[in-house]
């Protein structure tokens, strides 16, 4: 029995769906909700989107600063701070990195003097990390790289109507203006990344 495993109706699967469904199963399979073809090309460039932009700004990354994706983001996130410092919770969420890897990471970057890490002064088992002056001349020199990079991957592909379509396809299903769902002021509200429409649901 052959599988597929991107697909969406007849012949076309989102999840392994068997090409010869099991009989057992089939009950099952009336109610999967399986793509139509125009939600499966949807579906496909947002997978490409999510494994294979990141991957290629990462080389961009290393080419021109030496920084990975997460090292540049660390840096990044901390020069939106207003105090240039974010908990290391903060930090791991507003990066989307598990607390280990984040560890990891901040560890390397402060041997190269471009982040602090210490207690903080109010509960020493939060640890708190600070972009140093090198840290920030190395994230806006790194920036306009990135940037370029950004815009030759997607931008340069679209037209403004287009991009307003992104935009509002963001908007719809965030429930909220993507810089509002993604943002500092969200990070110190604790609502990084919430959306309205989980809300909802919960």
């Amino acid at each position: 029995m052959s599988c597929t495993h991107i697909a969406s109706t007849e012949g076309t699967l989102i999840s392994a769906q068997p090409t010869t469904p099991d009989p057992a199963q089939q009950q099952g399979e009336e109610t999967t909700p399986w793509l139509n073809s125009e939600e499966r090309e949807a579906w496909l460039f947002l997978s490409s989107i999510i494994f294979n932009l990141t991957r290629q700004l990462e080389v961009q990354l290393q080419k021109d600063s030496g920084l990975s994706f997460v090292e540049y983001m660390v840096l990044a996130m901390l020069s939106e701070s207003p105090t240039h410092s974010l908990t290391m919770t903060e930090l791991a969420t507003a990066t989307n990195t598990l607390p280990a890897r984040l560890s990891r990471v901040v560890t390397r970057l402060e041997k190269d003097d471009l982040v602090r890490r210490e207690p903080s002064p109010s509960d020493r088992r939060v640890s708190i990390c600070f972009l140093l002056k090198a840290g920030l001349q190395k994230v806006q020199q790194t920036a306009p790289g990135h940037v370029r990079e950004v815009r030759r991957q997607i931008f340069d592909h679209l037209t403004p109507e287009q991009v307003h379509s992104l935009q509002e396809i963001g908007t719809s299903v965030l429930g909220d203006t993507p810089s509002q769902v993604i943002s500092i002021d969200s990070l110190m509200r604790g609502t990084y990344g919430d959306t309205k429409r989980e809300h909802a649901d919960s």
